[in-house]
């Protein structure tokens, strides 16, 4: 007999019966769980790749809106100045930007090789185990 809802009605059913069919409902229950999580990677990919397309299209128009400022600048500095001295002046405003950015990379750079590597650790590690384990 079937409910309204199209299910079969199980109230019959005997223990055996029911716990027979037990390895058939995890089955179907992992199979529909692997299809959920490969829609759900499916779609989430998707989006990460639209995402990415965005902030390229974003990097792109803030790419070309440097030398606009830069040229604004230029001007607006141009109203107290020669046009020349004003690019003079931003020129060297970005060079010792750049070398100060440059500055903080490389003491970044340092930092970074002054850390433990994880590979090293776990190998001095082992060779203490060893070490302990050779006295014994």
């Amino acid at each position: 007999m079937t409910t309204p809802g199209g299910y079969r009605d199980r109230s019959d059913d005997s223990l055996f019966t029911l716990l027979g069919e037990i390895p058939e409902l995890v089955r179907n229950l992992v199979v529909a769980e692997i299809d959920s999580a490969k829609k759900w990677a499916k779609k989430a990919g998707k989006d990460a790749g639209m995402g990415g397309v965005w902030f390229l299209v974003a990097l792109f128009f803030a790419f070309w809106a440097i030398p606009a400022l830069g040229a604004l600048i230029i001007i607006t500095l141009s109203i107290w100045m020669p046009a020349w001295l004003a690019a003079l002046i931003l020129l060297v405003a970005l060079i010792v930007l750049a070398a100060v950015f440059a500055l903080l990379g490389v003491v970044r750079m340092k930092r970074l090789t002054r850390a433990e590597n994880p590979v090293q650790a776990i190998t001095v590690d082992a060779q203490i185990v060893k070490d302990a384990a050779d006295e014994y």
